[in-house]
């Protein structure tokens, strides 16, 4: 352990993901662990004196309420170097000008990224160094595949963090803990006595202003080849004889292998659509196709729904079904589990309204278990009764979790390289019957809760 102050070096430190998610996710990491020690270095193309820089920094600390005293020395020593990180001698010379122990972030272009890492492959990096990448991890099997023995030509796969800031540390220890630590749910984890599994993600946010990005990637490529595949394999992994991060990427790269479109039929187990005009609450949302920035001819999709199956022993049967959208009337963030009937129901009790299920609200963090029970006033009659109770809140923003993870360098939250290339793998059969034209794109009211039929996938 060194006392030398771990430097940040934040490659693309003038965009949006450094002021919005990454400084103010710091700012809470220096405020529930104020001994960390660390040196914030930002470098981008764009000129911004040392000043402009620490009045950003300054900013993202009040943000995150760090007290003035913490925040100080952290703004007093940080410091901003006009560089373009696809020259090699300004590259080189900003390197060389960083002490060791050294993290990089790179906050740019996932294309940007790789023929960076190119170029640190011919300047090499200081022993121990960490590189701290966001998704998407590449734009295709191929490439992820690319980009990932660029990396290792870097570094050791032990000091590449893939980023998936979905996976604040809470998200993952809920799901795990509600799983493994309590004797009522472990057992009937399985096919036995599950139906169905549904992950949703759906957002009120309609495109605000981020074409740029979304109307090339959709909601399958932003939401479900990474977040909702990555919570998939944390709820459906066996049993971990510990908590270490190698064994638990294991476990969950093992799952990903088995998973596939439902009936191996990425046309038929897959839906996507695309919101029209309509209201969310007090606000007019235009066409997505006249939304800023969009391009109508690339026919992106802003809901998306994808049904999986399990080619395994514990899952066989069981539908996944992965949806995510945009702009639609009730925001839903959260894992339903729905149970299978009861072998048997003693002959006089009447039917229950609905199947037992429990219900994982992902933000905020809660867990609802619909029962069946008596109903008042008629001991015959069965009816559902919620229990339900909240789940830990997170001590800092998701960018503050993960963080701390780099720094000590544990990378429990982050994705292997061959878990990336899984994440693709699942995708592209989709994305190939997408662009043949075999899958219809429809289309909803922003506002509505998608298109009509959307309520049960195929089975």
């Amino acid at each position: 352990m060194t006392d030398q102050p771990t430097t940040l070096l934040i490659l693309g430190a003038s965009g949006d993901l450094t002021q919005r998610l990454l400084l103010p996710g710091l700012g809470t990491l220096f405020k529930e662990e104020p001994q960390r020690a660390v040196t914030v270095v930002g470098a981008d193309r764009l000129e911004l004196s040392d000043d402009d820089w620490r009045s950003r920094v300054r900013g993202a600390m009040a943000q995150a309420q760090l007290p003035d005293d913490l925040a100080a020395p952290v703004v007093d020593g940080t410091r901003y170097v006009q560089t373009d990180a696809l020259d090699q001698g300004q590259l080189s010379s900003l390197l060389a000008a960083t002490t060791e122990p050294l993290i990089i972030y790179f906050a740019l272009p996932p294309s940007v990224t790789v023929k960076v890492c190119a170029l640190l492959e011919k300047i090499g990096v200081p022993r121990g160094t960490r590189l701290a990448l966001e998704k998407p991890f590449g734009s295709d099997l191929a490439s992820a595949r690319e980009l990932n023995k660029q990396l290792l030509r870097v570094v050791p796969e032990n000091d590449i963090y893939r980023i998936d800031h979905f996976l604040g540390v809470n998200t993952i220890l809920n799901l795990l803990g509600i799983r493994f630590a309590n004797r009522l749910l472990m057992p009937i984890w399985s096919n036995e006595h599950i139906d169905r599994v549904e992950i949703t993600y759906d957002e009120s946010l309609a495109l605000e202003g981020r074409a740029g990005y979304y109307d090339k990637a959709g909601a399958l490529l932003d939401m479900i080849q990474s977040h909702l595949l990555e919570i998939l394999a944390f709820f459906s992994l066996e049993a971990p004889a510990t908590m270490h991060a190698e064994e638990i990427r294991s476990l969950k790269a093992q799952v990903l292998r088995a998973v596939h479109p439902w009936g191996h039929d990425p046309a038929s187990a897959s839906r996507r659509a695309r919101y029209t005009a309509g209201t969310l609450g007090d606000r007019q949302i235009p066409n997505y196709v006249d939304e800023d920035g969009v391009d109508p001819q690339r026919g992106t999709e802003t809901l998306a729904q994808l049904t999986l199956q399990l080619d395994n022993a514990r899952w066989a049967g069981v539908p996944f079904v992965l949806r995510s959208g945009k702009a639609i009337g009730t925001a839903c963030k959260r894992i339903t589990v729905t149970f299978k009937a009861p072998a048997h129901v003693p002959s006089g009790f009447k039917d229950s309204p609905r199947p037992d299920r429990l219900i994982l609200d992902i933000k905020p963090g809660a867990v609802t278990l619909d029962l069946s029970m008596n109903a008042e006033g008629d001991p015959f009659e069965l009816e559902q009764k919620e229990l339900q109770a909240e789940l830990g809140k997170p001590r800092m923003l998701p960018y503050g979790e993960i963080l701390g993870a780099i720094l000590d360098g544990d990378p429990f939250m982050t994705i292997r390289g061959d878990e990336a290339e899984e994440l693709w793998r699942i995708v592209e059969p989709v994305l190939a019957e997408w662009e043949a034209g075999h899958v219809e794109l429809e289309e909803y009211a922003a506002g509505s809760a998608g298109p009509e039929g959307w309520d049960r996938p195929p089975r």
